[in-house]
């Protein structure tokens, strides 16, 4: 396999985009060699789901739409960051808090440490922000062939 591979997808802020972002998400990484049917693949659909989550409905509408990109460095480490272009950074809640919803950042935090990776929010240049993920990678060495796609 190549030494780095990235894919990336821009989608409208809106709530059906989450799905699309998954979507895309576990697709490309069932490309690149991580079946779509393992606990891996179902811990970074948790972690997408909430990162994309978090970029259409924490934006208030000044975010018109939210970028996705995957990297995955030399076999050993899987990168997924959410874009969107509103400046306020997520804030963290008292675990005390009682509440229905908020707790996106605690669950992406909570399922990346487990895996052994390490959650990062970072400025972007136009004044948004980046919240990424870093794990190590899980797949088997050899990617998986898809439906309609040849190896070259």
């Amino acid at each position: 396999m190549a030494d780095h591979l990235e894919a990336s997808v821009t989608l409208p802020s809106d709530p059906a985009s989450v799905a699309a972002a998954r979507s895309y998400v576990v697709g490309t990484l069932a490309e690149w060699g991580l079946p779509s049917d393992t606990e891996a693949a179902d811990t970074v659909r948790l972690i997408v789901s909430e990162l994309a989550t978090n970029a259409v409905q924490h934006t208030f509408g000044q975010s018109p739409t939210f970028t996705v990109a995957i990297a995955l460095e030399r076999d050993e480490r899987l990168r997924i960051g959410v874009t969107d272009s509103h400046p306020r950074f997520p804030k963290r809640l008292p675990a005390a808090v009682q509440q229905d919803n908020g707790r996106g950042m605690v669950i992406i935090r909570w399922l990346t440490a487990e895996c052994g990776g390490r959650l990062r929010v970072r400025p972007t240049r136009e004044g948004g922000k980046t919240v990424s993920i870093e794990l190590p990678w899980t797949a088997p060495v050899e990617p998986v062939a898809t439906a309609g796609q040849q190896e070259t």
